[in-house]
Parts: C-alpha cells; structure tokens; sequence
C-alpha cells in the first residue's frame, strides 16, 4: 500500500490526469447540462436559436413552456418552438423538415400532437412581430436580460 501512494505522489501527470477528472466529472453535473445538450440537438436538426433580448420577446419566451417542445401555426404551416431559459435564455425556432429531423434523433422529450395543441390553447397570445429584427424596442427603451433591466 506504501508503495502505490508512494508512486502516486512522485507523478505530476498521474496526480494532473486524476484532477481533470474530477474536474470534468464535477462539470458533466451542471444543472444546465440537459439544456445544453438539447439545444446541441435542435441545431444540428436545423432550428435557430432567436435570443430573448427584448422585453417583448422575454415576455413571449415565457409564454411557452420551459423546456417542451410545441408549436405555432403559420400561414406557411407550423413553427415549433423549444424555450430554453436556462441554457441560452432563447426560443428555438424550426420548421417541418427540423421538426422531423429532431423527432427522428430524439427519444424522449417530443409531445403529442395532441399535447402541442392543448398548450396552444392554454397560452394563445403568441406575437410573431415580436421576433422581427425591427420590434426592438430601440435604445431609449428599457430591454430585459434575464435576472436584470438595462
């Protein structure tokens, strides 16, 4: 026993490789983790990631349920959405053919259709405006950033 703890503490690149260990095995444990692996999912299936970096879409993040993909009609067919308010404080936008990619990758974590639309009709105040690159609200106005008021 002597003589393992012996050569143990004589290399620095065994006692270096057992600390970053620890370490990564301390960072593969962030709350955020699951986020940041379905949000790596929903971009490789070809959603885009919309900051909510206005009061207004703050707001219509929030509308959404955190974590749940679901979706809104369009007059080009539906958008499904994913509100990440944890791992990038955004709303993940895609169409058809992503929703379809992510559904085919995902084994968990895609609702019913029926569940989809129950939530859309919980929650039907969805403003689309709000995502355009001209409803910011403008520089004299108050933005919010998660945990803050600029």
């Amino acid at each position: 026993m002597a003589n393992v703890l012996t050569g143990f503490s004589r290399s620095p690149t065994l006692r270096l490789a057992s600390l970053m260990a620890a370490l990564g095995g301390l960072a593969a444990c962030s709350p955020a983790d699951r986020y940041l692996r379905t949000g790596e999912q929903l971009a490789y299936s070809g959603f885009t990631a919309h900051a909510a970096d206005t009061t207004a879409r703050y707001e219509m993040m929030n509308l959404l349920p955190a974590g749940m993909m679901t979706y809104r009609p369009t007059s080009t067919g539906p958008v499904y959405l994913y509100a990440d308010r944890i791992g990038c404080g955004c709303v993940y936008m895609g169409g058809q053919a992503a929703f379809m990619d992510y559904k085919s990758k995902t084994l968990t974590g895609v609702p019913s259709q029926a569940a989809m639309t129950a939530e859309i009709n919980q929650h039907p105040g969805w403003d689309w405006t709000v995502w355009s690159s001209n409803a910011d609200p403008g520089p004299n106005q108050p933005k919010h950033m998660i945990g803050a008021e600029w």
